[in-house]
């Protein structure tokens, strides 16, 4: 039997994943934020916890969490929240939705987040703590890095490499074989043709690149 699930955040993307949990049929039992949500039936009937220091009376080998803050481009608060609650022992659970599509080759680390329409072709690498957005699509053999967003409608081609904490927007493509450094922002629908350096920004259909991320 799966462990129980308490998630962390109340928010919009914290709303959808609860969706999928149900949809999953997981048990969420809790969870954490300051402000309780009375308006979101995803949050009705789950006990509400308005303290990150709450989780220590959880044993972190009886319960698994859900990191349900969303990445936004230059923000580092769900990277954050990941490692204060590894540091505390606890484990992140790895969430797929059924509407996804997702090759058995693929190894995703804990914590990734595949959501509804995205697709994983096979041979593909995600590093921890990674959400793959709606509709997104990783063809084969890719390597996403931990701490990566990859947007909505965004499509990385086959063999992309991105290294870790790594925002591709909203229909943005990167096309094959392209390597992308650490720390980069790849606007929306930006056409990505060229290896991008560590901490730039991509933005525009002949991928400008904007140093000084």
């Amino acid at each position: 039997m799966s462990k129980p699930l308490i998630m962390i955040g109340s928010g919009g993307h914290a709303s959808v994943l609860m969706d999928l949990l149900h949809l999953n049929g997981c048990n969420v039992i809790a969870y954490i934020s300051p402000c309780k949500n009375i308006t979101n039936q995803m949050f009705e009937s789950i006990r509400h916890l308005s303290n990150d220091e709450d989780i220590l009376q959880f044993n972190p080998d009886e319960v698994l969490l859900v990191n349900g803050l969303g990445s936004l481009p230059k923000q580092n608060n769900r990277a954050k929240l990941a490692t204060f609650f590894t540091e505390l022992d606890f484990n992140f659970t790895t969430v797929i939705s059924p509407h996804a599509i997702v090759s058995s080759s693929v190894y995703l680390a804990q914590g990734v987040q595949v959501m509804s329409g995205a697709i994983i072709q096979a041979g593909v690498y995600v590093g921890e703590n990674t959400i793959i957005n709606t509709g997104a699509i990783i063809e084969h053999d890719c390597y996403v890095g931990a701490n990566n967003h990859i947007a909505p409608r965004a499509t990385l081609c086959g063999n992309v490499k991105t290294q870790d904490n790594v925002h591709v927007g909203v229909h943005a493509c990167v096309i094959q074989g392209i390597n992308v450094g650490g720390n980069v922002i790849v606007g929306a629908g930006a056409s990505v043709v060229k290896n991008v350096d560590d901490n730039s920004i991509v933005f525009g259909h002949q991928a400008l690149i904007c140093k000084g991320n």
